[in-house]
């Protein structure tokens, strides 16, 4: 299945509720472990570490891309 959508993220866990209020889903602790990387089960967007994800590639993603912060 192709994520909903990608957000990089510099933490190693993420905190996510799904967002937009009452229709999003129960809040989760995602550890991205040692991939750098988890899908959503609720949502299925895709967190990536930033760090995990320039080691892989040699290139740090543009800051452009959606990012989420927990909070």
């Amino acid at each position: 299945m192709t994520p909903f959508e990608t957000i990089y993220i510099d933490e190693i866990v993420a905190v996510f509720d799904g967002g937009e209020g009452p229709l999003g889903h129960p809040r989760v602790y995602l550890n991205l472990g040692p991939s750098g990387k988890i899908q959503c089960p609720y949502c299925s967007r895709l967190y990536v570490n930033r760090a995990s994800s320039a080691a892989g590639t040699g290139e740090i993603p543009p800051s452009g891309e959606p990012e989420q912060r927990n909070a």
